[in-house]
């Protein structure tokens, strides 16, 4: 089997791919975990929008890292900085693997959000929920999100718990007034009542009725499974629709999407070849990373599944997309990307009573990875996407394949016009079969009949699971705001979050402090020059791809003609369009009020030229993060 492989891979490394295309992708696996937030795994990651974002949202002078502190819950500060949960060593290392946050329901979410302050995760939720974990606790999933591509800007569906965010993922809305659906086809869905009828003031009204992708796809002949055990922590979000409920055994409905074919099924099919077109995962409960389900368990099982299909003879034509439902009470400091107030689909008048006019969703940041030849290699996809950018991805890519009618009239249209179809986060022209070398991942815990036990053995082992809240200790902003140092390559079209190196032929575009205008400064290894760095920032539209751009070196703002204008003189910053031209041609850098590129030629040397179509291959663009 080992010869097999590395014969395979000789050959994939030997062929050459060029103009690529969707039609390259045979096969799509959707595999989404549970309750975890961007921050809470990946906020201390290099290259990424976490710990250390220039752009953070500022409330009153006062940066959002900052949680307020009511003095019922501590005499000794009135703030509460994001904390590593690990800070005491010890049996903590271990303790914390066990440990559950706050609550992932809709009113302590909407409460933490605070109407888009995004500053009372402490108060309103818990300040567990401002707690998170590094890369010696979750080794497995820093190794897949740098292995391949991550996603920095992806969302949850619905501000909410599980159902919600799943019943998203496999149909485009939770049927907030104005979407798609009728008032009596079920919802609002903004909880996980399963049981038949309505709750007070007519929402969460179940079984749902409308029409999930799956049928889509099974109308248009695409090949299609469920790949779930009869342990499947109630995961699997076909079966809350009231068709998969009263189909007969026989229709592909009960057969592809509500029998147990288990995940050995699919390691089996991964391994002889025999995937279908969508193959759909739903793992047990115990591996779901659902707190206090441990993320080391949940981390053998991602191993599993990847393993599955990167040794697979099928990998060369499979993308794996990973991804989290929902945060499980834990805060993530970007305020959600939505909707203008009063969207159809998007906003309503809060049922509780307690938030007035409230939008549902898209919500905070959960963990991202998108695994395959076409994601490669240790970069950063930027766009705003949430899970139904997943159902946009299915639709592009189906579409490619040649087959009709399989576009979903049952999304918010205001998702399908503005999340992220993901297809720029692929390079089709140029995938790579290389694999990064994988940490082994810790088998779990059994007892004598197979059973999962590691979270129940932690809790055994640890009466408490919450290490002290460090209220009053955190004089120290750099140790509580701690991240990896490194970098990145961006792709996708660019949102603010991080600091920035464009490279171009050898050079980087520079700013030296002693002259009042752009140079260039030959590129390293580590793109580690701090004159090198740079940050965007949205200007009246930020969808528009269009920004002023400042310095980290002292604020300077790029103007007219790559001159830089001091700090203060903030509106005589140029306006500059940045496009990501994609399939590795990097990202142009324009004069929106002309067409004058600054760029870099084949010498080296820095350019502004009027174009009209502009430079066929743009800069490369890493985001950074570094201490000085």
């Amino acid at each position: 089997m080992a010869l097999q492989r590395v014969i395979l891979l000789g050959a994939l490394l030997g062929s050459t791919v060029s103009a690529g295309s969707l039609k390259d992708i045979e096969h799509v696996v959707i595999f989404m975990q549970e309750n975890r937030s961007w921050d809470s795994y990946f906020g201390t990651m290099a290259g990424v929008r976490g710990f250390n974002d220039p752009n953070v949202q500022v409330n009153d002078n006062r940066p959002i890292w900052y949680q307020q502190v009511d003095p019922g819950m501590s005499d000794k500060t009135n703030t509460l900085l994001p904390w590593y949960l690990g800070y005491k060593g010890g049996d903590w290392f271990d303790a914390i693997q066990c440990m559950a946050a706050g609550d992932n329901g809709y009113q302590d979410n909407q409460a933490a959000l605070n109407h888009g302050l995004n500053n009372h995760w402490a108060r309103n939720n818990t300040p567990w929920s401002w707690g998170y974990l590094k890369r010696d606790d979750i080794p497995v999933q820093f190794a897949l999100a740098e292995g391949w591509t991550s996603g920095d800007m992806y969302q949850e569906g619905q501000i909410t718990s599980t159902n919600p965010n799943r019943v998203t993922l496999v149909s485009g809305s939770v049927n907030v007034p104005g979407s798609p659906q009728r008032s009596d086809q079920g919802g609002v869905y903004i909880d996980n009542n399963e049981v038949p009828g309505c709750e007070k003031n007519n929402i969460n009204c179940y079984p749902l009725k409308w029409k999930t992708i799956f049928e889509f796809y099974e109308d248009a002949g695409v090949s299609w499974q469920v790949y779930q055990d009869k342990n499947n922590f109630d995961d699997n979000p076909l079966a809350w629709f009231e068709q998969y409920q009263k189909a007969p055994k026989s229709s592909p409905l009960t057969k592809k999407g509500m029998t147990t074919v288990g995940l050995d099924t699919f390691y089996k099919r991964a391994a002889n070849g025999t995937l279908p077109e969508v193959s759909f995962i739903v793992g047990p409960a115990e591996l779901s990373e659902h707190p206090p389900y441990q993320p080391k368990d949940g981390a053998w099982l991602q191993k599993k599944v990847v393993d599955a299909v990167i040794n697979s003879p099928q990998y060369r034509s499979t993308l794996l997309m990973i991804s989290y439902d929902e945060t499980g009470g834990f805060g993530d400091h970007v305020t959600p990307f939505h909707s203008p107030e009063n969207t159809p689909g998007e906003w309503m008048k809060d049922p509780t009573g307690l938030f007035g006019d409230i939008f549902v969703g898209p919500g905070f940041r959960v963990p991202f990875y998108m695994i395959s030849p076409w994601t490669r290699g240790n970069r950063v996809f930027t766009e705003r996407a949430d899970h139904n950018s997943q159902i946009l991805f299915l639709e592009k890519w189906l579409a490619a394949r040649g087959y009709g009618n399989i576009q979903t009239n049952e999304m918010v249209p205001w998702r399908r016009s503005h999340m992220s179809n993901l297809v720029n986060a692929l390079d089709l022209d140029n995938p790579d079969y290389s694999l990064p070398n994988l940490p082994e991942a810790e088998t779990p815990a059994t007892n004598d009949k197979g059973d999962y036990i590691g979270s129940a053995q932690c809790q055994s082992r640890h009466a408490t699971q919450r290490p002290p809240v460090p209220y009053g200790q955190q004089d120290n902003i750099t140790e509580a705001l701690w991240f990896e140092e490194g970098f990145k390559e961006c792709v996708g079209y660019l949102t603010e979050g991080r600091y920035l190196v464009f490279e171009k032929a050898g050079a980087a575009l520079t700013n030296r402090g002693q002259k009042d205008h752009l140079t260039l400064s030959p590129t390293t290894s580590d793109h580690g020059s701090k004159s090198q760095r740079w940050v965007v920032h949205y200007t009246n539209d930020e969808e528009s791809g269009i920004f002023n751009i400042s310095s980290a070196v002292d604020g300077r703002w790029i103007g007219p003609r790559g001159t830089l204008i001091p700090t203060d003189k903030s509106a005589d910053a140029a306006a500059l369009r940045l496009k990501f031209l994609g399939n590795g041609r990097g990202y142009t850098l324009q004069y929106v009020d002309r067409d004058q590129y600054i760029d870099v030629d084949t010498r080296g040397s820095l350019t502004m030229e009027t174009m009209q179509s502009g430079p066929v291959t743009g800069y490369k663009v890493w985001s950074v993060t570094y201490h000085d």
